[in-house]
């Protein structure tokens, strides 16, 4: 093994910062005689915190540049929020590790004066309750039980969106749990979203790290902080979403769950308004988790998910 620093290519944004220093840790245990560095990149959904995300195009608007950076050899790995990494293969890099997850989970956000009120969940909102949140999938799966309330997009850092909650923007916010306690933010959440209500997105919580394909140092070192159990729930669920060509931000939610050697997968995709609503759930076997998002989607595509997936595409 190279005995030179080992250089990890990340976003600038506190929560990516945090992911970076957290995977610089345990290489730093795993190569106790290498030093760690971080590389800093600006993606394009960094440098444009206005525009909706799903007017920036399906596929790597925060990922793009810092695959980049490996690419061109000004860093060795990189580390994602792997629900922000596309399922498109680039040539020349591998996802050669995706460590143990934090929670998947989605959660709400309430100012206190909404909390003091009495509105502890999103059935308990008001009538017409701005609800802030950058996500289709989210957007719709509310508006299916919630038609009644506003949804708004917000952008910017974990940070910023609190802030313009807390300054009357928006009545509650719609966050990942995971992101919140990474930063040490939990006394936000107001209560955890899970299914049926609220179908997280694909590789929530989990971190994927890229290197090159042909770096067997690199590659070497990140099999000692991966994680099968998690690998495989993310393959089946990024095998869904590339089968089905929904992109990064589709209204699609998954959940994933391992007993013993076997496998579910569970997902949905809405319509953009949360009207229509498809379901679809399959068990398999951990060995082949790629087959078994095959067949989800397969099912999901029989049940007309192509359509509704174009809608929102548009």
């Amino acid at each position: 093994m190279t005995s030179g620093p080992i250089r990890i290519a990340t976003r600038g944004s506190n929560l990516a910062l945090w992911q970076a220093n957290h995977i610089a840790a345990r290489l730093r245990r795993e190569a106790s005689r290498r030093d760690v560095e971080l590389v800093h990149v600006s993606t394009t959904g960094d440098r444009d915190r206005t525009a909706p995300l799903s007017s920036l195009g399906s596929f790597g608007v925060f990922t793009r540049e810092v695959q980049r950076a490996v690419l061109d050899g000004r860093a060795d790995l990189a580390v994602h929020s792997l629900k922000d990494l596309p399922t498109d293969a680039v040539d020349g890099l591998i996802l050669a590790a995706v460590p143990e997850r934090e929670s998947r989970f989605d959660v709400l956000v309430l100012p206190p004066d909404i909390a003091t009120a009495g509105a502890v969940d999103v059935q308990s909102l008001p009538t017409g309750a701005k609800i802030g949140t950058g996500s289709l999938r989210r957007r719709a799966q509310v508006l299916h039980t919630r038609p009644d309330v506003t949804m708004l997009d917000v952008r910017g850092n974990v940070e910023t969106r609190i802030a313009k909650l807390a300054d009357g923007q928006f009545d509650a916010l719609i966050l990942a749990e995971a992101g919140l306690r990474r930063l040490s933010l939990e006394r936000h959440i107001a209560c955890v979203l899970r299914p049926p209500l609220m179908f997280p997105a694909v590789g929530q919580g989990a971190l994927g790290i890229e290197c090159r394909s042909e770096d067997d140092d690199i590659r070497s070192l990140l099999e000692s902080i991966n994680d099968p159990p998690t690998q495989a729930a993310v393959r089946a669920e990024r095998s869904l979403l590339a089968a089905l060509r929904a992109g990064c931000h589709a209204p699609l939610g998954v959940f994933t769950e391992q007993t013993g050697e076997t496998l579910t997968l569970e997902a949905v995709v809405l319509s953009q308004d949360g009207r229509d609503r498809l379901h679809a759930n399959a068990a398999g076997t951990i060995d082949d988790p790629a087959a078994l998002g095959h067949h989800v989607a397969e099912k999901l595509r029989q049940l007309g998910a192509d359509d509704l997936i174009a809608a929102a595409r548009q």
